[in-house]
């Protein structure tokens, strides 16, 4: 319980930080949401000024910062000004959206880089660990937007894939698993394509710690006495490297997350990535925040997990905080 709670109260501290500064920055950026409106000639100043009034922004920043944060405790993250709506019911969907496709595709990045790491350290130097290496090189010097731009001219061009779009037009006539299928068919070009972003770097990092664990003393005992090289892999030196393996957990989601919202972007994925930039455009402070926000709580619970996995896993830590 003291780890724990001492990972919670740093959680908290790093979402007030990521809060205020969020709030801060673009409260004090240059023009609002107001701008074009006062461009209008039919519309007077004073029509301008009272309509800040009831959204609370002619007040001074201390205060409308206090009262945002009170309503977000209660659960209520503003009101967005561009589409006249509460923020929470726009952000759930598109959340909803964004963590299905950034969990699909980092389920599918692991279940491809683990068994290749751990191949790739038991065939360390040799000619099919090289070519491994010279592959992750290659796709680590590709830009992501171009491999994203990639994937969606091919799609473009064979019809094997949507371009866009998270379901077909007459969904709402399917069956269940019709339903399913279909949100599956559009889910799998951007799954892959950020899935196949992320494998690289896992897959090095596999490959690290499957070494360094491989040339432990003990490891090598096990191999004086004969134990199978399969047994050697995956019944002593992968829970060995599993430590390394959990604390990466949370760089995964960290990386993940950052760069679905660009996938979402290219590949037309209504997540929380298109709606943070037409946010960013017309200057909907509230939503901006929101969703700042909504994705470092996705960031602090995916390195909370880690950080309770890898207190399960390793006794030491938890001898360090009896």
């Amino acid at each position: 319980m003291r780890y724990l709670c001492q990972r919670l109260v740093h959680a908290i501290l790093l979402l007030l930080a990521v809060s205020f500064f969020s709030f801060v920055l673009l409260q004090l950026a240059p023009g609002d949401f107001f701008d074009e409106m006062r461009l209008n000639p039919q519309i007077s100043e004073r029509t301008v000024e009272t309509i800040r009034s009831q959204y609370g922004l002619d007040r001074p920043l201390p205060i409308r910062y206090e009262r945002w944060l009170g309503a977000v405790l209660k659960g209520d993250l503003g009101y967005s000004l561009a589409t006249n709506s509460a923020v929470a019911p726009l952000l759930r969907v598109r959340a909803r959206n964004t963590l299905l496709l950034s969990g699909t595709a980092t389920v599918l990045a692991w279940l491809l880089a683990l068994p290749i790491g751990v191949w790739s350290a038991a065939k360390r130097g040799a000619w099919g660990d090289r070519l491994g290496g010279v592959a992750t090189s290659a796709i680590l010097t590709v830009p992501d937007l171009l491999l994203f731009l990639g994937l969606l001219l091919l799609a473009a061009r064979t019809g094997w894939f949507p371009t866009g779009g998270m379901a077909s037009p007459g969904i709402d006539d399917m069956s269940f698993w019709g339903k399913a299928k279909d949100v599956a068919f559009h889910l799998a070009l951007p799954a892959a394509g950020l899935a196949l972003v992320m494998m690289p770097v896992l897959v090095r990092h596999v490959r690290a710690a499957m070494i360094e664990a491989l040339d432990s003393p003990f490891i090598r005992a096990a191999r004086g006495h004969g134990i199978p090289r399969g047994r050697i892999l995956f019944r002593f030196a992968l829970p060995v490297a599993s430590n390394t393996l959990i604390s990466l957990m949370g760089f995964s989601v960290a990386m993940m997350l950052s760069t679905s919202m660009l996938a979402e972007m290219v590949l037309s994925w209504p997540g929380l990535g298109p709606l943070l930039v037409e946010s960013i455009f017309s200057r909907d402070v509230y939503v901006v925040v929101a969703v700042a926000m909504l994705s470092s709580v996705f960031l602090v619970i995916g390195n909370l997990l880690a950080d309770m996995l890898l207190f399960a896993s390793d006794p030491r830590i938890r001898l360090e905080n009896e």
